[in-house]
């Protein structure tokens, strides 16, 4: 009887501990959420089945059309434009981010540490193998769900993540910073979450170590972000995105963001819904502009600036190319780039 329960006890250890050499890599597990090939190993399996050949088709056709439509452009504009700021590898502070890594990389692909932050959870990604197959396909289909207005619009919608990144076991930020990474010819090394933050280790596509963190974090004045703000303030000076904020430090309850922006920054890249323009000191900020100053969405049709749309007809700036903003229609674009003097 003791014989049999060693025996036991031997082949569920032997049995654990292959398991546990066989789990996939974050890296592997990046590939396979963004529907991108394997390998011949660890999710090999999983990724020959039906519903992963489904996903990546559909995941892959949508990226191709969002990329051809989008980030081409938007790569080359910021090869032209933001050359000296690339030249750096100052940290890149995307605040009201969420998970969009794909932008904060785009414009800046050369920063040693990207650092995002929104209200949206971590999550997690767990062992995938361990997942039911039907729980697994509906994952695989609300992360397509979780993509789909970034991949069309080019920015995430707060209250559909609130939902889309809730449901089911692959949760959060988590599994959309996997595919934004991978998906822009990162490889991940290792990941460290739990949940408040995540910091990803990467090499970058030209072969340079990076990280991203993602903070989950409320940026409002009383919000407890000063660690977040400290942590930021400690890396120096670093690279500024603000896109698709909803105009949230156009008042007084975001000032102290605001005001971290505008002290810790050696270059503000931003839509209007960012810092409003009565913000910047021109004795102290070179202001350029592109694209075309519309009003805004009608969902925040009270912060149309005036003083910004005299700037952009003073300036009469050069069309922009791609959407920024709100406006997912590239001719209603507009962006502006404050540099301190």
């Amino acid at each position: 009887m003791k014989l049999g329960f060693f025996l036991a006890g031997c082949a569920l250890f032997f049995a654990t501990k292959d398991s546990a050499l066989a789990a996939a890599s974050p890296d592997e597990t990046a590939r396979f959420l963004a529907g991108l090939p394997v390998g011949d190993a660890g999710l090999s399996g999983l990724a020959a089945r039906p519903v992963w050949t489904a996903h990546a088709e559909q995941l892959g056709k949508a990226w191709t059309r969002m990329e051809e439509r989008q980030i081409v452009k938007v790569r080359a504009w910021s090869a032209e434009y933001l050359a000296s700021a690339n030249r750096s590898t100052a940290p890149v502070f995307y605040f009201f981010s969420g998970p969009d890594f794909l932008y904060a990389q785009t414009l800046f692909p050369n920063s040693g540490n990207y650092i995002l932050c929104g209200t949206e959870p971590v999550g997690a990604v767990p062992d995938l193998e361990l997942i039911p197959p039907a729980t697994l396909e509906a994952d695989l289909a609300n992360l397509r769900t979780a993509l789909s207005t970034m991949l069309t619009t080019h920015y995430f919608i707060t209250k559909d993540m609130r939902v889309d990144l809730t449901r089911g076991q692959v949760t959060g930020t988590l599994p959309l910073l996997y595919v934004f990474l991978t998906r822009t010819g990162c490889t991940i090394r290792s990941v460290v979450a739990n949940a408040g933050s995540a910091q990803i280790e990467f090499t970058g596509p030209g072969g340079q170590r990076q990280t991203l963190h993602y903070f989950k974090t409320d940026l409002s004045n009383g919000g407890g972000n000063v660690g977040f703000l400290a942590f930021c303030k400690k890396l120096g000076p670093g690279l500024s995105l603000v896109k698709s904020a909803s105009y949230l430090m156009h008042g007084d309850g975001f000032s102290t963001a605001r005001d971290f922006l505008l002290a810790n920054s050696k270059i503000i890249v931003q839509d209007d819904s960012g810092i409003p323009l009565r913000a910047f000191d021109t004795r102290r900020w070179t202001l350029r502009f592109w694209g075309n100053y519309e009003r805004p969405i009608e969902l925040f049709k009270q912060h149309y600036q005036p003083d910004l749309a005299a700037a952009y007809q003073r300036s009469n700036p050069a069309a922009l190319g791609f959407a920024f903003g709100y406006a997912w229609q590239p001719a209603k674009g507009a962006l502006l780039v404050a540099t301190p003097r």
